[in-house]
């Protein structure tokens, strides 16, 4: 190891993740759901450096009546939204911004994997049951201020930074004076890395990605396709990996429109 890596880990260590990264999304858009591995996959190598910060942007899909293509703009007058449930996402992150991201990505899991209805208050009480929020404050929180102003300021964020599509990322480095590194749309996993190590100065060492059956037990639900790009296996390669478990009733699959998902079971 020479003097400038040593150099560098031992400031990492005093500073502690010198970059964050806002990801701005509108978390009913498949597209948005889609980034959720790369995300993953970079907290899970790269975590050590980072912090994230979701933010809802602008643009939110309407689901009135099941109707989950058909798109709205909030700044517009008179746009609908599927209001209770944004606002349900800034009630959890009240609690904590990790309990915050579980109550996202389960909400996400719920809409794409199970196609229940997120805009049901009792739909959204289990969800945030099921990652360990206080129910009682969350069903309040829902209905608070606080909330709405949370919900606010992601659009002020939004308009701010000028993210106009999505799924979105801004890079900053520990140089507050610096502008951010915005990149728009879905890209190869080793791009955001490529990034992250450009910002990092090259330095930045990947963490070991736990093995297959550790990393299921620790997730409610998850795509073939999560699991291909975070293990960086082909799609069917990976099917045959999660039925070989099956047959060991290690983990049962879930039929979606939006793919197959497997669901850790007891044993797993």
């Amino acid at each position: 190891m020479d003097w400038k890596t040593q150099s560098f880990l031992k400031l990492k260590n005093i500073r502690n993740k010198p970059i964050e990264i806002y990801v701005f999304i509108d978390p009913f858009c498949e597209e948005c759901w889609l980034l959720n591995p790369v995300i993953k996959k970079l907290q899970l190598q790269y975590g050590d450096y980072f912090t994230l910060k979701h933010v809802l942007c602008g643009n939110l899909t309407v689901l009135n009546n099941g109707n989950r293509r058909q798109k709205t703009n909030m700044m517009e007058p008179g746009a609908v939204v599927p209001h209770l449930a944004a606002i349900s996402i800034k009630a959890a992150e009240l609690q904590g911004k990790r309990k915050g991201i579980r109550f996202l990505r389960r909400l996400q899991e719920l809409l794409f994997a199970e196609q229940a209805n997120i805009t049901d208050i009792n739909t959204l009480e289990k969800c945030a049951r099921s990652v360990g929020l206080d129910c009682k404050e969350f069903i309040r929180d829902i209905y608070s201020s606080s909330a709405a102003r949370a919900f606010q300021c992601d659009i002020r964020i939004s308009s701010e930074m000028n993210v106009t599509e999505m799924p979105a990322m801004v890079f900053f480095n520990e140089h507050i004076e610096d502008e951010g590194l915005k990149i728009t749309g879905r890209y190869s996993y080793s791009i955001y890395v490529q990034i992250l190590k450009e910002l990092m100065g090259g330095y930045a060492q990947p963490s070991k990605i736990p093995p297959l059956e550790k990393y299921l037990s620790g997730q409610s639900i998850i795509s073939t396709h999560d699991l291909s790009v975070i293990y960086d296996i082909p799609y069917q390669q990976m099917e045959r990996k999660l039925k070989k478990l099956q047959l060991q009733r290690k983990v049962e699959k879930i039929h979606s429109a939006y793919g197959s998902y497997w669901k850790c079971l007891q044993s797993c």
